[in-house]
């Protein structure tokens, strides 16, 4: 399988109308480990949820995705507006009491203003109307969920390149490294021979354990296996790039990458060698922080 990466942030809308109702559907992700799917919707339309999850665990692996529908039903201006006589009276006897006490008086359109003075019946949508619109209303969720996927293969795209552009640099240090290991054995010696000399200088033997010593010490300062290991990572990686979802598989290889550029510094017996394996280890963690965003 090969394609793009995509990243896990973006963003998605989508709008639509049908019979009187009106509706504007926004899809949003962040970074997760896995895929968490948040809805909010209108009441009375239960199917929403199941349908928002199942296209959204359809379309995308990881990241925290919420989708949220507003709706309103726009009123019938034929429909009678009632008005809660009993209610109305209470409060305006209430501010007539203000009055009293110099509070300015009432106006007509605060006292209409106030909760449940007025109130216009909801119309009652049918059986086929309800299904009708709760399928009208997944049109749009699609749309924003299809929309926000796109926004996170833009960042994908983005990501992809500075992946890579870490990677080439990982490359350099690795070439670097194995230049200034080529200097690790007889470095090795030499410090072990001027110690060895200053610490028993006539001691019987001492050029022969030298040698031998020596020769212990430079095999355990070989970095070559780091090195190649380090190699068959940059291999992998660069594969990764081209077969989405890679955000796990690359999430990995960068605990990969860090144990052998560790490793790579303590076996170094070169101020310059560990000069190079901190260096690639700098560039590890900044990939590491590019990494974490890949779907």
């Amino acid at each position: 399988m090969t394609g793009t990466l995509s990243g896990m942030t973006g963003f998605g809308r989508a709008d639509g109308a049908l019979g009187g109702w009106a509706w504007a559907v926004e899809a949003r992700s962040v970074n997760g480990r896995g895929l968490e799917v948040r809805f909010r919707g209108p009441p009375g339309l239960d199917g929403l949820e199941r349908l928002t999850k199942a296209r959204a665990q359809a379309l995308m692996n990881r990241g925290q995705v919420t989708v949220g529908v507003q709706a309103r039903r726009e009123a019938d201006p034929a429909t009678e507006i009632a008005v809660d006589q009993a209610l109305l009276d209470r409060y305006l006897a209430l501010s007539l009491e203000l009055v009293e006490r110099g509070a300015e008086p009432p106006r007509a359109d605060g006292l209409l203003a106030l909760r449940g003075v007025l109130d216009r019946p909801e119309e009652a949508d049918s059986e086929d109307q309800k299904v009708a619109l709760e399928a009208a209303i997944g049109a749009s969720i699609d749309q924003a969920l299809t929309a926000l996927v796109a926004a996170r293969h833009v960042e994908g795209g983005q990501l992809s390149d500075l992946i890579a552009g870490f990677l080439d640099q990982i490359a350099a240090g690795v070439e670097q490294a194995e230049a200034e290991a080529a200097t690790q054995t007889e470095a090795v010696r030499d410090r072990f021979t001027r110690r060895m000399a200053e610490l028993a200088p006539d001691t019987p033997g001492l050029q022969d354990r030298i040698v031998i010593e020596a020769a212990a010490l430079a095999a355990r300062a070989d970095v070559r296996e780091e090195l190649d290991r380090l190699r068959a990572h940059l291999d992998s990686g660069r594969q990764l790039l081209g077969q989405p979802p890679a955000g796990r598989k690359l999430d990995f290889l960068m605990q990969e990458f860090m144990r052998e550029a560790n490793t790579l510094c303590s076996k170094s017996a070169t101020v310059e060698l560990t000069r190079v394996g901190l260096a690639l280890k700098a560039t590890i963690d900044q990939l590491r922080e590019q990494v974490q965003n890949v779907e």
